[in-house]
């Protein structure tokens, strides 16, 4: 009969990782990209959308966002349209002061984009009817109708928000199921998919967890950086090319940077010196009209012949004895098309931009592409590797425990070796106790002899007492009494399991920090200002 393991029976209620199927859709006018299916409202109303890991905040596009001249197929390519009065659960954002929903969303606001939307609280459901995805009431929803954002997102930041004061935060939506124990840890993995590999890869994302198919086994972990709205910084230390034979390599970066790392936006902000490395080496020209690297049909035409590779590497710290990675991307990660209303007709571009400063260096959804991405907010680090693209992997979907769980959780049995170290250690320690109680009991024999025999000379009744003897270990004092045997130390000592290897991890590499809570000054909500624009 099995006997009844409590540690057991609280592991079997752990949550599981949650995993986020993609649309199977490829949309977007900069891409296109990878795209997620939400539900919104009640009843649902289907909306697909792009992946931001810096937004905390679900957004949708309005009826707003489509207008006459925008074509009649505008809902189909912004993702399609949320319609804010079919919803019978959705309740208006009026705190501010002027009572309007509209608020400004700050999103990317160093980089030079301003957008509105009109907030409110709704259901919002992860993945088609029927995938099983989890659904939640009563989360923040901003409807955007600018074009600067062209599809709505689903921010997997975990940064509370506030449409008052600090004082009464709202909880993102990945904060929202780590409270209801949906998922075991306010953490998450992405990568953006591409179109290019194994006829075309759909994005991944995986809530509460990773999915250990997805990357190599080489990774870089970094902790979180200490300006909270660029948490994911790491440094680039160097960028280069190299020819598909790799006859050729050229630099491409002169001075090492630290760099965001932000899906948001699907741009490579580099520093100006860097670009024009990249405008020398692919022949590449900056357009002052639309702000971009546009390539004609002739140019990539040689550049896809050509074949280059572009390799960024990352380091967790600028000390030049810090570990480092390498992420390469094919020049296909950089053929992307760019259509209305960024430009009047689709034409080809390389994603690169030119930073006017270091708060603008950015590494966006394009190099996604071919990196693995993983965060974990309660141990504030995060890691990055190269994407794996062997065919046919079935998924190895690995949960990220909370460290709270982790300590109040009855800690397992030692194993193997460590069992046995346990074993011998506890024998040898009760074989030095027993050899100090001897050596003790043997000084004060000798000392009761002899204070004995000085007894018997001046007392009679000296002879009728007891000697301190040893019978059978125990210590028995001249009165027939036992001596008290000095105890253990009282303090409890913590188990540690054993490190059960590389395949024993269940959780992502990171730093050895780990915190209690949250910082509450670093993880403050975010409040937004109202504005009477609708964008």
């Amino acid at each position: 009969m099995e006997v009844n393991n409590p540690s057991k029976a609280r592991k079997s209620f752990q949550p599981s990782p949650i995993v986020i199927p993609a649309s199977q859709n490829f949309e977007g006018n900069d891409g296109p990209w990878s795209s997620f299916t939400l539900r919104i409202g009640t009843p649902a109303q289907i909306v697909k959308v792009l992946v931001s890991t810096a937004n905390y905040h679900t957004w949708a596009v309005v009826q707003e966002g489509c207008i006459a001249s925008d074509g009649a197929e505008c809902a189909e390519l912004r993702g399609g349209v949320f319609d804010i009065d079919r919803s019978m659960t959705w309740t208006p954002v009026t705190a501010s002061p002027n009572g309007t929903d509209t608020f400004t969303t700050g999103l990317e606001q160093n980089l030079g984009y301003s957008s509105n939307g009109k907030y409110g609280y709704d259901t919002i459901a992860l993945g088609w009817p029927g995938s099983g995805g989890p659904s939640l009431e009563h989360q923040i929803v901003a409807g955007i109708a600018a074009k600067e954002f062209y599809l709505g997102h689903f921010g997997l930041n975990p940064r509370p928000s506030n449409f008052t004061n600090f004082s009464d935060p709202v909880p993102s939506y990945l904060s929202s199921l780590k409270d209801r124990s949906m998922i075991p840890s306010l953490s998450w993995a992405y990568t953006a998919g591409n179109q290019y590999r194994l006829n075309k890869v759909l994005g991944s994302l995986t809530l509460g967890g990773y999915d250990r198919s997805k990357s190599e086994l080489n990774r870089l972990s970094v902790a979180f950086n200490q300006q909270d709205s660029r948490d994911l910084t790491v440094n680039v230390k160097a960028i280069f090319t190299f020819s598909a034979d790799n006859s050729q390599r050229t630099r491409l970066l002169t001075e090492g940077f630290p760099a965001y790392i932000d899906s948001t936006i699907p741009y490579l902000y580099l520093p100006l010196e860097s670009c024009i490395q990249f405008e020398k080496a692919f022949g590449i020209r900056w357009n002052d009209t639309v702000q971009a690297y546009l390539v004609n049909d002739s140019l990539r035409n040689t550049l896809l012949t050509q074949n280059p590779s572009i390799v960024f590497t990352l380091s967790n710290s600028t000390s030049g004895s810090s570990p480092t990675i390498d992420i390469q991307l094919p020049y296909a990660a950089f053929d992307l098309i760019a259509e209305r209303p960024l430009v009047k007709n689709a034409t080809r571009y390389f994603p690169l931009m030119r930073a006017a400063d270091e708060s603008q260096y950015t590494l966006g959804r394009t190099f996604l592409q071919e990196a693995y991405l993983v965060a974990d907010y309660e141990r504030r680090n995060f890691s990055i590797s190269q994407c794996s693209w062997k065919e046919g992997v079935q998924q190895d979907i690995v949960p990220i425990m909370s460290p709270a769980l982790d300590r109040h959780s009855e800690k397992q049995p030692l194993r193997g070796g460590a069992l046995a170290g346990v074993i011998i250690g506890s024998v040898v320690g009760s074989l030095g106790i027993l050899l100090a109680l001897f050596y003790i009991a043997r000084r004060r024999r000798k000392v009761l002899e002899s204070q004995s025999t000085v007894d018997r000379q001046d007392s009679p009744e000296a002879s009728t007492r007891q000697e301190t003897c040893v019978i059978d270990g125990e210590i028995l004092e001249v009165d027939g009494e036992p001596l008290p045997t000095p105890e253990l130390h009282g303090r409890s000592f913590e188990r540690y399991e054993v490190d059960g290897g590389i395949d024993g991890h269940n959780e992502a590499e990171g730093s050895n920090r780990w915190p209690e809570e949250l910082e509450a000054e670093r993880y403050r909500p975010v409040e937004l200002p109202s504005t009477r624009d609708s964008g």
